[in-house]
């Protein structure tokens, strides 16, 4: 083993982890800095039940990397909507704004990714629609579109 090394493989359960609802759906990060220490980026599993979707934002800082794992999303994309089936995954781009809805008649699950991190968590997301739950408790620090608050 490499001595240099400090690394400490960290294992988290999805089912210990708090859901973040306050955009939509059912959104946990599983891998991240809070749950496991990670410094590059983090991983989560978002669930959406038949009709729900996550409120529209970007992300200034990080690409997201979205891999549906069972059902059907529309990843709406700055304005263009994306039909993302189970074991089809899509790429959002820095900054690009995009909301996923689940269409269809069953639930949908997918696994996301973000990297790199913003150099604050508060500045990871930015909102640019009214979120359909804003007193649901998170696990992370949100900064709103100055449009959003505003209102």
């Amino acid at each position: 083993m490499n001595e240099t090394c400090q690394a400490v493989a960290r294992r988290v359960a999805l089912k210990d982890v708090a859901a973040n609802r306050r955009r939509g759906g059912d959104i946990r990060v599983v891998l991240g800095p809070k749950t496991a220490g990670a410094t590059s980026g983090f991983l989560g599993v978002l669930t959406l039940a038949p009709g729900e979707y996550v409120s529209e934002h970007y992300h200034p800082y990080s690409e997201e990397f979205l891999y549906v794992t069972s059902g059907s999303m529309t990843v709406t994309v700055d304005g263009e909507p994306v039909e993302v089936a189970a074991e089809e995954g899509v790429l959002v781009p820095v900054k690009a704004r995009h909301r996923v809805v689940n269409n269809s008649d069953a639930p949908a699950t997918a696994v996301f990714h973000l990297s790199p991190l913003a150099p604050e968590p508060r500045l990871g997301h930015v909102d640019t629609e009214e979120l359909p739950h804003p007193d649901a408790p998170h696990p992370e620090i949100d900064a709103p579109h100055p449009e959003i608050a505003a209102r």
